[in-house]
């Protein structure tokens, strides 16, 4: 009956409603039975495509800010209910965790300068881990170096061993990536052996970069680099059996380097991915730097002769002042100003 109209044309459908001989709350109430199926179809639909897309690895707040952004005005609790029923929700990572860290050893260790800092740029802290990823007959494990400012994975290295050549793999990855100024960047990591041995803190010294390390037993010092070992788990890892590191490698590398810092949306940096909110940050301090260049003093041209409430004139031009006109010329005699009345007393 509706025959491509929309709902809010009344004067159409009043006037199909009376050829067809049925009342107009009939088609109302034929309208909110078929509409809502018909849409719930449509939404269906985007809500698959998007969570296939990504590997069923997709979260329902994620999905629905993705839906917003096609134009589709959804709610978060309708998303959560239709992949409920279609069974699309993100998959569990797994209980197991195999030991990464050992804290049990001789090396120095430095005190905690993360803690409670104030980030306001790029390059002035990064965090630093390493996780284990099961391979079909053995692990591997993989490091890496975070952007605290903006999340983006900047150094990352896999190898089958604990050694510290595999934490200063990723080091040296970041430190080619980002060639931060000396002094001015703070390396965090947990307390572990690969972190704390001289041969990463000769690294470290080496490109004046100041050391910092968690608590005894408190992952929440490192919370940037756990909260991305999740993603890393959850949306890619977890499901997936690697036959060996190599198969492993080519796997993780490109979810890392496309997916995660460059199309992965993240709530922390306004649903945006890192790569974009880097570029957004950087086009604001140049946008800063130009403002500042601009009114800076010598910029704009000023006049030798500034004026206080009147215009300073030179002989023959006209002015304005007070309440009257005047023209003064060169050499002419100033009107003399009369004198004012003097101030009356009334008697008592």
């Amino acid at each position: 009956m509706t025959g491509g109209m929309s709902q809010g044309d009344c004067a159409t459908i009043e006037r199909l409603c009376r050829l067809a001989g049925v009342s107009r709350a009939t088609y109302y109430r034929f309208w909110c039975k078929s509409a809502p199926r018909q849409h719930d179809t449509m939404l269906r639909d985007k809500i698959q495509k998007l969570v296939l897309a990504n590997k069923r690895h997709r979260g329902y707040r994620l999905v629905t800010f993705q839906l917003r952004q096609d134009g589709m005005q959804v709610n978060h609790k309708r998303v959560l209910r239709l992949m409920q029923q279609d069974n699309l929700l993100c998959l569990r990572k797994r209980a197991f965790v195999p030991p990464t860290t050992d804290a049990k050893h001789g090396w120095p260790v430095v005190p905690n300068l993360a803690r409670g800092m104030q980030l306001s740029g790029l390059d002035q802290l990064w965090v630093a881990d390493i996780t284990y990823i099961r391979l079909q007959e053995e692990f591997a494990y993989l490091a890496i170096i975070l952007d605290a400012f903006s999340r983006r994975v900047i150094g990352w290295a896999m190898a089958d061993h604990l050694e510290a050549s595999l934490a200063i793999e990723a080091l040296s990855m970041a430190i080619e990536a980002r060639r931060p100024a000396p002094d001015s960047l703070i390396h965090h990591s947990d307390r572990g052996t690969q972190y704390a041995c001289s041969d990463y803190t000769e690294v470290l010294a080496a490109y004046r970069i100041t050391a910092s390390m968690s608590r005894t037993g408190n992952p929440y010092d490192n919370a940037k680099a756990e909260r991305f070992m999740r993603t890393l788990k959850q949306e890619q890892v977890d499901g997936t059996l690697y036959r060996d590191l190599r198969h492993a490698r080519t796997d993780i590398g490109p979810f890392i380097e496309e997916v995660y810092n460059r199309q992965r949306l993240h709530t922390a940096l306004a649903y945006r991915s890192p790569v974009e909110f880097e570029a957004l940050h950087r086009a604001e301090l140049q946008r800063r730097a130009a403002k500042s260049l601009s009114a800076a003093p010598g910029g704009a041209a000023t006049s030798g002769t500034q004026t206080a409430g009147a215009k300073t004139t030179t002989a023959g031009t006209v002015t304005r002042s007070g309440r009257g006109r005047r023209c003064a010329q060169s050499g002419a005699p100033r009107r003399p100003r009369p004198a004012s009345p003097p101030p009356t007393t009334s008697s008592a």
